[in-house]
This record gives C-alpha cells, structure tokens and sequence, in this order.
C-alpha cells in the first residue's frame, strides 16, 4: 500500500506540473489559431489519437500487468519477446497505414503532410509502449512522471519558439501545431527507450528464467486485445463526437462556421479547465492496474475493498472541489483563452460531467486489473448509445442546441460511473457502501 501511495503521489505532481503546461499550451493554440481554426484542430486530435491507440494496442496495461503479477526471474526473457512481437506489429501496422490513410477522407480539409506524420507517429508510440509498460509494471513511477511532463515541456517550447518567430495561415498553423505535438512524443520516446534499454542491461546481470514467447503472447493478447477494444471504442466515439455535435447544432439552425467556433470553444476552453484535474484521475489509473492486479492475483480482497474506498473518497473530496471552483469561477477563467466567450455557460453546465469522469478513471483501473475488460467495453457501449442519441435529438432542437448536447455527455458520463461502480463492487464483495457483506467468502 505505501509503494501505491507512494507512486500516485510521484505521478500527482508530475502530472499537475504536466497539465499546467497543457493549460497553457492550449491557451497559446487558441489565442494563435483562432476560434475556427482551433475547432478544426480539436476535430482532427481524435483521430489522431484513434491512431494513437491502434498504434499502442494498450501494451503499456498488459505488460504491467503481466509485470506485476509474475516473478522477476522471468521479466528479462518476457521483455525480449515483447520487443520482437513489437517490432514485427509496428511493421505490419505501418504498411497497413500507409495504404489506407489516403482513403480516410477526414483529411481532405487538411494540410497533405499530416498524414506523413501520423505514419512516423506510428513506431514512436508502438516502441515507446513497451518501456512504459515495464516501468508502470515494476513500480517505476519516476520515469513515468518524468516523461509524461517532458512530453508537454517540449510541446510548449516548441509551440512558443515556432509562433513567436513566424506567422503561418490557418491551414499550415494547424501542421506546425500537429508538428510539435508529434515532437514532443519523439523526444518523449528518446528517454524512455534509453531509460528501457539501460534497466534491460541491468536484469541481464541478475538470475532469470525462460518463458516461451508463445506463453507472453497469449498473456499480454489477452489484456491487449479486449482493452484495445476498449480505447478504440473511446476513440472512435471520441473521434465522431466533433461531427456528430457539428450535424446536430446545423440541424438546430446554425451555420457551419458558427458551429464549428461553438465546438472550438467547448473542445478547446470548457473541456481543457475542466479536464485539467483529470490529471490526479490518470496518475490513479497508472498506478491502480498493477496494483490491483497484483491483489486479485493473491485474492487479497480486503486489500481490494480499503483501496477502492480511500480511492473514491479522495476523487470525491478534489473532485468536489474543482467543479465548485469551475462554477463559481467561470466567467474568468475562460476569458483567459477569449475575451468574450459563450464558454463559461459551456463550463457550468459540464461542472456534473467532469466530477463523475475523475470517478471513471480509476474505477477502469479496477476493472482491468480485475479482468473485467469486457464489463468496461459493455458499459461503455450502452453509455454511448444512450449518451449520442440524447445528444443529437437535444442538440439538433433550436431552443436548446448546444445546452441539449451537454445534457446528453452529462447523461452518459453518470450512467457509465454507477455502472462500472456497482460491477466493482459486486466482484471484491463489497457492498455499494464499500463494506463486506457477511457472507463473502475471500
């Protein structure tokens, strides 16, 4: 318990130093950009990150997970066959990319070179996962920290040396901000593959036992697979969100570019300060997979149950915080991105979304290291379905547009949450008060 605590404290401050940065960052993009502009930015990023995660097929929660369940005599030899799994996916991926990516017709009204990027993007993030994995898996939170921060670091810097010395038209500031974001993940990948390959030399000098490379593939598949259904599902709900919000307000009487400038200010102001103490929900997330998949392993259920209830009574305490913050102090801080800005309704509106997305967050971590995988991707489903449908017919009426939208988002986010809660519950014995009935048997 204190190596958790310990590592979810590490992350925390990394991660809040990583997401002031972020907070600027978008600040720069918005003030750089321009409302429209950054709405078309915003559109294309979850597509990017679709990519992102097909590139990774989540081996940062398999690996740590299988880390942290087996012995350290056999990481060595499981690591050396993860890297030749990796690198034989990372080329198949490439070509497949390659090939397809012309067709994909989301990046028409972009600048041709993004698709080049995103295919370089491809063996950054696939080689950098392995390392994460292992780091997450061993405990190794410092690296995990460090290079999360580095990755906005070298995002902003780059951002600012760029725009303070050039002007760029819309279109081709839109690449140069996809390039340092694509920069920022190489120098990323740099440290820690360095880091990776130095802690490798490292085990070679201790004792180490052979695993066959059918016996890891089989493991790590079995985590990778169904929770890379999971992410690609988010993604790609993630990724139709922009145009599905787009279809509905143009349904609800707006015009293209107004639509497009409300989305802006919602993607781009409302859900950066909101999303802002999510920082403190994703550094829980790391460090909850091993961990609880290292006490379902032992079936330490008690273990189970004290660490869900101090998790949630802490994401209730900052989370409730935060949204009373968001409400009050709406007005200036999204004046802080535009002068003038229909973004600090946006925001009040979302403050319910946001505080039961910080409980979404590590109740996921649960349930992959619970191997519950399928539950997450089932609820997932149904909280999206019934999520988009709300938003869509609410958003597309012309007294409500984009306030129906947030209703809907709002919906599915508390829907998702007592869903993936109850799940939780029911599998470590615990009661929806977070105590043991009397008749579970550990």
């Amino acid at each position: 318990m204190r190596t958790f605590f310990k590592g979810a404290l590490l992350l925390v401050i990394a991660a809040f130093l990583s997401e002031c940065l972020e907070f600027i960052i978008n600040m720069v993009l918005a003030r750089e950009l321009g409302d429209e502009a950054l709405g078309r930015y915003m559109s294309i990023l979850p597509t990017i990150i679709l990519i992102v995660v097909l590139a990774s097929i989540e081996l940062p929660i398999s690996i740590s997970k299988f880390i942290a369940e087996q012995d350290k005599k056999y990481h060595l030899n499981m690591l050396q066959h993860t890297l030749r799994f990796t690198l034989l996916f990372t080329i198949i991926f490439v070509l497949l990319v390659t090939v397809v990516l012309p067709f994909i017709p989301v990046f028409d009204r972009y600048h041709p070179m993004i698709r080049w990027l995103i295919i370089l993007l491809i063996p950054i993030i696939s080689l950098s996962s392995v390392a994460r994995g292992y780091f997450m898996g061993s405990h190794r939170m410092g690296k995990i920290a460090l290079s999360n921060f580095l990755r906005r670091a070298a995002q902003l810097i780059l951002l600012v040396i760029l725009f303070q010395w050039f002007n760029f038209e819309h279109e081709l500031a839109i690449l140069i901000a996809i390039c340092t974001l694509i920069g920022s993940e190489l120098i990323v990948f740099l440290y820690l593959i360095t880091a990776y390959f130095l802690q490798l030399n490292s085990l070679k000098k201790e004792p180490s036992e052979k695993i066959s490379g059918k016996t890891v593939r089989q493991q790590l598949l079995a985590v990778s697979i169904p929770t890379t259904g999971v992410r690609i599902f988010h993604a790609v709900t993630f990724a139709i969100k922009p145009f599905l919000i787009k279809a509905a307000l143009l349904n609800s009487g707006l015009t293209e570019a107004v639509a497009m400038a409300q989305y802006g200010k919602l993607a781009g102001v409302a859900f950066t300060i909101g999303f802002f103490p999510a920082f403190i929900a994703h550094s829980l997330l790391i460090v909850l997979i091993p961990t609880v998949s290292e006490a379902y392993a032992k079936r330490d259920f008690i273990k189970l149950q004290t660490l869900l209830q101090k998790v949630m009574l802490f994401t209730f305490f900052y989370g409730l915080v935060a949204v009373i913050i968001f409400y009050v102090y709406a007005e200036p801080l999204t004046t802080l991105f535009f002068e003038s800005s229909r973004a600090s309704g946006y925001l009040q509106l979302l403050c319910l979304y946001f505080l039961f997305h910080y409980f979404v967050m590590p109740m996921q971590a649960y349930l992959i290291g619970l191997g519950l995988v399928k539950d997450a991707f089932l609820h997932a489903v149904w909280a999206t379905i019934i999520s988009f449908t709300l938003m869509y017919f609410l958003g597309s009426m012309e007294q409500l547009q984009m306030e129906g939208i947030i209703i809907g988002m709002n919906t599915g986010v508390v829907l998702l949450t007592l869903m993936h809660y109850v799940t939780i519950c029911n599998k470590i014995g615990s009661t929806l008060l977070l105590r043991a009935p009397s008749h579970f048997k550990y």
